[in-house]
C-alpha cells in the first residue's frame, strides 16, 4: 500500500529534513555550520547584496543571528572544507564531493570539444592561463589580465582569461581556492582538491544515484522533478532509474501527496526512510529566494502554495512585491514575503513592501517582526522603517512598534511605489 499524506504533513516532513525543527543555538559555531550543509547539500552563492548576499542567508534562517565572519572562515578563506562548483547553479559543496561532480565536468569538456567552439578557439589562452596557475600559484582575474597575451572579449564584457578561467573551472581542471571580498581566486585544480579526493573514480551512474539519493534526504518528500532540480540534473531517465534502485534498496519509498497533481492525476512522489513527520514545526525565518525550501518554482508552489518569481530583472514600474523580495516562514507556512534593504548609511533596514500570503494567520506579524528585529540586529542596523507598500505593512509596523523596546526603532519611510498622499 502506498501512504497518503496531507500537504501539511508534506511541509513539515520538507521542512524537518531541512533542519527547521532544530532549535537555534544560543552561540554558533562551526560546528553548526557543517551540521546545516551536513543536510542542505549545497549552499547556492549570489553576488546581489541589497539586504546581505544571498548565502549567508540559509545559516541565518536556520540558526539566528550568527558572525557574518564566521561564513566567510568556513567557506571563503581556504579552506579544507569546501569547495565551489555548479552544484546546483554556483555553490558551495563539501571537497570531498569533487568527485561526484566529474560526469558533470566531463559533459562541458564534451560539449566544447567542437572545431568551433570557443574552447578550442582559444586552446592558447587556456593553456597559457594554466601555466601561469602552475608556476604563480592561486590568483584573481586581475592578476593575469594585465599579462593576458589576447585581447579583450566581448562576451559578458569579460576578457579572455577570465573566460578562460570559467571554462577551465567547469571542467574540474580550475578550482576556486578562496574569495577575496566576493572576488574569486582561481587555482589548478591539483593545488586545491586533495590527489586523494581527485584520484576517485566515480562512474555517471553511480554520482547520479548518489546524488539523487542526497536530494531525497535533503527533501524529505520529493517528485522526480524536485529531485532532478535539487543538483540540475538534466537526465531524467538517469534520475528515474536510480529512484527505482533505491525504492528496491529500501531507502525511498513511494508515497503519495494530497493535492499533488499535474493534469488532474497525482504525482508520483517518494519519501526518503530516514525523513520525520514532526507533531509540528514551530520555525519563524526569512528565507532567501535562493533557499532549497522554495528555489524550485514548481515545488514552492506544489508544497507551500508560494507562486514566486525574483523580480530583479522586471522593470520597476511593472514589479509587484519588489526587487527581492524574501518569502517568510512561520510554523509550517510561506505567509508572506518582505522585499528588505539594509541601509548602512542611516543604520536601517527597510522593509521596502510586504506582502501577506494566502496561508497567513492573525498572529503571524508578530513573529515576523521579531525575525525582522533579529534581522537588523545580525546586520548591526539600529532601526528598522516600514513602508507603506503592500498589504501587510500596516500589521508589520504595528507589531514592530508594540515591541520596540526589545531592539532596533521603528520607523516609517516613502518608497519609491507609494503614492505621497
Amino acid at each position: 500500500m502506498t501512504d497518503t499524506l496531507t500537504p501539511t504533513q508534506a511541509r513539515r516532513i520538507a521542512l524537518a529534513a531541512q533542519g527547521f525543527t532544530r532549535a537555534r543555538p544560543a552561540s554558533v559555531a562551526g560546528r553548526h555550520v557543517h551540521r546545516v550543509m551536513d543536510r542542505l547539500g549545497v549552499l547556492q552563492i549570489d553576488s546581489v547584496n541589497v539586504f546581505a548576499r544571498s548565502h549567508y542567508l540559509p545559516l541565518f534562517s536556520r540558526l539566528g543571528a550568527y558572525e557574518p565572519a564566521l561564513l566567510d572562515r568556513v567557506f571563503l578563506s581556504r579552506t579544507t572544507h569546501y569547495v565551489e562548483y555548479l552544484a546546483h547553479e554556483a555553490t558551495f559543496i563539501p571537497i570531498e564531493d569533487w568527485p561526484l561532480w566529474r560526469f558533470r565536468m566531463d559533459d562541458f569538456r564534451r560539449r566544447w570539444a567542437g572545431e568551433e567552439s570557443w574552447m578550442s578557439s582559444n586552446a592558447r589562452t587556456l593553456q597559457w592561463v594554466q601555466d601561469e596557475l602552475r608556476a604563480r600559484g592561486p590568483l584573481r582575474p586581475a592578476d593575469l589580465r594585465a599579462d593576458a597575451p589576447r585581447e579583450r572579449g566581448t562576451w559578458w564584457d569579460w576578457d579572455d582569461v577570465k573566460l578562460a578561467l570559467e571554462h577551465l573551472w567547469r571542467t574540474g581542471d580550475v578550482a576556486i581556492s578562496g574569495r577575496r571580498g566576493f572576488e574569486r581566486t582561481y587555482a589548478l585544480a591539483e593545488h586545491v582538491i586533495p590527489d586523494a579526493i581527485r584520484s576517485q573514480e566515480v562512474s555517471r551512474a553511480d554520482a547520479i544515484r548518489e546524488l539523487t539519493r542526497r536530494a531525497a534526504r535533503s527533501s524529505g518528500v520529493a517528485t522526480q522533478s524536485d529531485l532532478a532540480d535539487y543538483y540540475r540534473i538534466r537526465d531524467r531517465a538517469a534520475v528515474a532509474g536510480s529512484i527505482a534502485e533505491l525504492v528496491d534498496s529500501g531507502e525511498l519509498e513511494p508515497v503519495q501527496v494530497r493535492g499533488w497533481e499535474r493534469g488532474g492525476r497525482p504525482l508520483a512522489a517518494w519519501r526518503h526512510r530516514d525523513a520525520v513527520l514532526p507533531r509540528k514545526v514551530d520555525a519563524a525565518a526569512i528565507l532567501t529566494p535562493f533557499d532549497p525550501v522554495v528555489w524550485f518554482r514548481d515545488r514552492a508552489l506544489r508544497a507551500f502554495e508560494l507562486d514566486y518569481r525574483i523580480e530583479i530583472y522586471v522593470p520597476a514600474e511593472k514589479r509587484r512585491f519588489g526587487y527581492y523580495s524574501l518569502p517568510v516562514l512561520v510554523g509550517d507556512r510561506i505567509v508572506a514575503r518582505v522585499d528588505l534593504k539594509s541601509d548602512r548609511a542611516t543604520s536601517t533596514l527597510q522593509v521596502q513592501s510586504a506582502w501577506w500570503e494566502p496561508q497567513a494567520r492573525p498572529g503571524d506579524a508578530e513573529q515576523i517582526a521579531a525575525e525582522l528585529r533579529l534581522a537588523a540586529a545580525w546586520q548591526s542596523l539600529d532601526h528598522v522603517s516600514v513602508s507603506r507598500w503592500g498589504d501587510a505593512t500596516e500589521a508589520l509596523h504595528g507589531a514592530l512598534a508594540a515591541g520596540a523596546g526589545t531592539g532596533a526603532s521603528v520607523r516609517r519611510h516613502v518608497h519609491a511605489r507609494e503614492s505621497p498622499a
